[in-house]
């Protein structure tokens, strides 16, 4: 008869007491120094001291007895789900995460991919954060906006082509990115213009406002846009430049890059020339996209922030009650390649 394997004797878990004795400090510098606490003096060799202790120990401070002394959590929520890829994207929450952490916020990324809007913003409320940044393409209604805040978030802001009430709203407004390419494309004398529409549903919060900002550009010049349904699948690419010579088009804006050199890629399979037949346009300003041949002309982004995000958030969260803020962040232009 098989044996259970013995279970390892408890072990203690190391304290601030631990770690002063250590350090030959009080436990009230060690919670100042590993709470950063910037109102008491304490010289550089003791918060150095204080520092090796604790990671000699393995000593980690509690952050709910943190949380009650201080009277609300320092967790910062961010909804994980289909974020978008793009590098603009990545380097903006990488930009957040290291900026909270550096005002010592916790960071704390939630999985909602498979709950509501509102189950999510239940569960986020559940765990008690200090704020919540909600990215793009994750649902927010003002109900759970609602919720949230009389859970205790001093500050809710959405990341998205648009507002939710009752949250304070970071816009990028996609129907920019639509408009860029195609004046981009009508400058270069295009006038059948498609426009690429993902079939993958994590891309329609993008995809249909960028399709409106190129009606917009192109109706009153007199072009024509044609929406495009494409899968990110070289088969779909394959069926859809198949059918370029019924379509009539000289130009196309792929959404992104990666689309974009799908694509084209699939139209010069089927002897279309780019640019000569066809201009191709992407979004995202890949690296890869400069190492093609053509070069891909695309879209380029920018955030245009007065401070950072993380201050701001500080900001909300040290003065809480204010208006809803709703500011337009994106910024785009144009970038000229053989492609188009």
């Amino acid at each position: 008869m098989s044996q259970l394997p013995k279970q390892p004797a408890e072990v203690s878990v190391p304290t601030s007491a631990d770690v002063a004795r250590l350090a030959g400090v009080s436990r009230a510098t060690v919670s100042y120094v590993l709470n950063n606490n910037a109102t008491v003096r304490i010289s550089e060799p003791t918060r150095r001291r204080v520092r090796e202790a604790a990671l000699q120990l393995g000593y980690v401070p509690h952050a709910a007895a943190r949380s009650l002394r201080a009277g609300h959590s320092r967790m910062v929520l961010l909804p994980s789900g289909h974020i978008p890829a793009g590098p603009l994207h990545q380097y903006f929450f990488e930009e957040l995460q290291s900026g909270l952490r550096r005002l010592d916020y916790t960071v704390v990324q939630y999985g909602s991919v498979g709950l509501t809007a509102d189950e999510a913003a239940t569960a986020w409320a559940e765990l008690r954060p200090v704020a919540v940044v909600v990215p793009p393409g994750i649902a927010l209604t003002p109900h759970g906006t609602g919720i949230l805040t009389r859970s205790g978030a001093k500050a809710v802001i959405t990341l998205g082509p648009g507002p939710v009430a009752g949250a304070h709203g970071l816009v990028m407004d996609q129907r920019q990115v639509g408009a860029s390419a195609v004046e981009h494309l009508l400058a270069r004398g295009r006038r059948h213009i498609g426009v690429v529409m993902p079939q993958e549903p994590c891309r329609a919060p993008f995809s249909e406002p960028r399709l409106v900002g190129a009606r917009g550009v192109a109706e009153p010049a007199g072009a024509r846009v044609c929406p495009l349904p494409l899968r990110y699948e070289e088969e779909s690419a394959h069926r859809l430049a198949a059918r370029w010579p019924e379509l009539g088009l000289d130009a196309v804006f792929a959404y992104n890059d990666e689309y974009a050199m799908l694509l084209m890629r699939a139209l010069q399979d089927a002897g279309v020339a780019v640019p000569a037949d066809t201009a191709v346009i992407g979004a995202d300003d890949s690296l890869i996209g400069r190492l093609l041949r053509p070069r891909l002309s695309t879209v380029r982004m920018e955030l245009a922030m007065a401070q950072p995000l993380a201050e701001t958030i500080d900001r909300m969260v040290q003065h809480p009650g204010g208006p809803p803020v709703h500011q337009d962040l994106l910024r785009t232009s144009a970038v000229h390649r053989e492609s188009s």
